[in-house]
């Protein structure tokens, strides 16, 4: 009976941030609840089916009884035909449970900064680009997270070279960690004359934002540059140096910020990116032991691998690391990306529950 130990261990611990979460002690303190709330959430799917698998064991066990004491013949058949079932559905929430009991990304409660960039094929690599933002926007939208640009390029015919955005909600980096890679498409550019399918590509990277407590960045380690934003609109373009542009010396790093029209907002911006950036860094590290010692199928690792092909004229995507294939890209493309990110955050935990 560990594992029903450990339920209730767990459901201790959930009765008690409740208790703590109504406490009137701890209504002034935002930041505490924030944190009981995150807490609450990570626990509440555990705790139900504890509460379900709690239910069938009690009723084996009054089977059982019934069964041991033999004084009602009906009740004894009875309790035995209900016993198979019983036991069947019990072993059935153990396996579910072993599936909740694998331990989460830490990160997976945090806001994200993307990046998305064209890669390989020209102008067609550039749209291809402003497809993937635009999936990945709708698909934000549909969540209720909120979208904050935070530097862009375009290739001035509806492309992007490069953008950067932040999102913020509820559980978005456990949604979007595994879009980390190289994405390729293959389809009829509409500058192609003779209609030929062309292959081209586009580069994800999905970060975790951070505390200050997480990635300490000593100033000295910084050099600060300050110029002129370029671009279409507004009255200080180019009149007025508020772009920032960061580097981080130990690193080579460089991360930079022209999207807002306040040099201090682009400095808090850019400092958001590189924090990101540097505690991604801190991870793959960490990770490179771990995938050493195990292939990981879905991974959060080398951001050069071809994770995924969209193949526009058989309407195809096809996810190169769990060998899944689904026929409704024009969807997909919409930002119809859950059975997809549902499909990824399985395979991840079947992963990890044949490790451990």
């Amino acid at each position: 009976m560990e594992i029903y130990e450990k339920l209730k261990s767990i459901k201790e611990k959930y009765d008690k941030i409740n208790e703590d979460l109504s406490d009137p002690r701890n209504l002034s303190d935002q930041s505490k609840l924030i944190s009981l709330s995150r807490e609450r959430s990570s626990l509440i799917d555990i705790v139900e089916a504890f509460n379900e698998y709690d239910g069938l064991v009690k009723n084996i066990n009054g089977n059982q009884e019934i069964i041991d004491s033999g004084d009602d013949k009906e009740l004894t058949e009875i309790a035995l035909s209900e016993l198979s079932e019983l036991k069947t559905k019990r072993d059935a929430m153990e396996e579910r449970i072993k599936f909740l009991l694998v331990p989460k990304d830490p990160d997976d409660d945090k806001d994200v900064i993307m990046e998305i960039r064209a890669g390989t094929g020209g102008d067609e690599a550039g749209l291809f680009a402003a497809d993937l933002y635009r999936m990945y926007s709708r698909y934000a939208e549909v969540r209720g997270w909120k979208k904050e640009i935070i530097d862009s390029s375009d290739t001035g015919i509806g492309g992007i070279k490069e953008i950067i955005f932040s999102l913020t909600g509820s559980s978005v980096f456990a949604d979007l960690k595994f879009e980390s890679g190289v994405h390729r498409v293959q389809r009829v550019p509409a500058t192609e004359a003779n209609g030929r399918v062309h292959t081209s590509a586009a580069s994800v990277v999905v970060l975790p934002e951070v505390e200050d407590v997480e990635v300490n960045v000593d100033p000295g380690d910084l050099r600060i540059d300050v110029y002129r934003s370029g671009g279409a609109g507004g009255q200080n373009v180019n009149k007025v140096e508020t772009a920032i542009r960061i580097t981080h010396i130990p690193t080579g790093l460089v991360v930079q910020c022209q999207d807002e029209r306040s040099q201090l907002k682009n400095r808090q911006k850019a400092m958001k990116v590189l924090k990101a950036r540097l505690y991604d860094m801190k991870l793959s590290e960490q990770n490179s032991e771990i995938a050493a010692a195990r292939k990981l199928i879905v991974k959060r690792g080398d951001r050069s691998d071809k994770i995924r092909t969209y193949n526009f004229p058989q309407n195809r995507v096809t996810d190169h690391r769990i060998g899944l294939t689904l026929y409704n890209l024009s969807e997909i493309i919409e930002g119809d990306l859950h059975e997809l990110v549902e499909k990824l955050k399985l395979a991840d935990r079947a992963e990890k529950l044949q490790a451990s």
